[in-house]
């Protein structure tokens, strides 16, 4: 099986431990729940299928039965503390040990690049103002930026969005781009990150107000909604944001970056539960009248 390193998913790593167990031996799901402490002979293959769920505490214990120690074991310890970790603060945390003790061992985490590329502003931004710079140095993009940002952090960024193969350069020496747009994907972290980069996205949009109207077009309504109505305008937000990339790459050319955010949340409870709340009050009220 694959070094513990490559994997994302605890589930399917205890999972290949026992099918490469099971290949060379008479290994069963009640010897490996036995050896983990388990009273269930069947608790762990209800685990690795998803069924049930494997404690942090209790990590420890299967991390032993599997025969890991060190590194390996700290690593399959955090696999179960994010896929079970409370709020996106400690799943975060749980996410950068796991990256951070990979490549400690030299080993690349599937979605670490991807991660980190949501973790800040400065990195969509300097993907694409950096290949229409060409000649310029770190110091003339960080002042472009806006708001304005330090030739260190521009230096910075610009070195991760190369390792994360994101910008390569030309053999002239300047910046292009190895895709010529990116999405979030399929890596269950990067949707963590990316609540924290349109958090910051929101606030560079508050700042953005005090833009003189000819550069920014701002706009809102508020409108009641049923659930069905509500799935429909995100399909038509979803088909309005394809819409804009492809427009935006139609051409190789680049003036400005931009941001655009296309935001639909609710501002009122759900007034179903608000009413029927009410009414059940009504008729305590009522009754206590009688």
């Amino acid at each position: 099986m694959k070094a513990i390193l490559e994997y994302t998913d605890y589930r399917k790593f205890i999972q290949d431990y026992y099918d490469e167990r099971k290949r060379d031996s008479a290994f069963t799901w009640r010897e490996f729940a036995q050896n983990a402490g388990f009273a269930s002979a069947i608790f762990l293959k209800y685990v690795a299928e998803g069924k049930k769920n494997l404690s942090v505490s209790a990590a420890s214990s299967v991390a032993n039965a599997m025969g890991l120690a060190g590194f390996e074991k700290t690593y399959f310890v955090l696999m179960v503390t994010y896929a079970h970790a409370k709020g996106d603060e400690a799943k975060m945390a749980a996410f950068e040990k796991r990256c951070a003790l990979a490549r400690a061992h030299k080993i690349r985490v599937l979605g670490g690049e991807e991660f980190d590329y949501y973790k800040s502003w400065k990195n969509p931004l300097l993907r694409e103002l950096a290949p229409h710079m060409p000649g310029a140095r770190p110091a003339e993009m960080a002042r472009a930026c806006k708001p304005k940002i330090s030739t260190a952090e521009a230096v910075e960024t610009l070195e991760f969005l190369e390792d994360a193969n994101l910008l390569k350069k030309d053999r002239n020496g300047n910046y292009v781009q190895t895709d010529k747009s990116i999405s979030m994907g399929s890596v269950d972290a990067v949707p963590i990150a990316a609540k924290d980069l349109q958090r910051q996205m929101g606030e560079l949009a508050v700042k953005a107000l005090d833009l003189p109207l000819a550069e920014r077009s701002m706009s809102g309504v508020v409108v009641g909604l049923t659930q069905d109505s509500y799935e429909r305008i995100k399909k038509e937000l979803l088909e309005c944001r394809r819409r804009v990339i492809a427009i935006a790459t139609e051409s190789s050319e680049t003036q400005r970056v931009y941001r655009l955010n296309l935001q639909l949340f609710p501002i009122s409870e759900d007034l179903e539960v608000a009413n029927k709340a009410l009414k059940n009050k009504e008729e305590r009220n009522e009754k206590k009248r009688a």
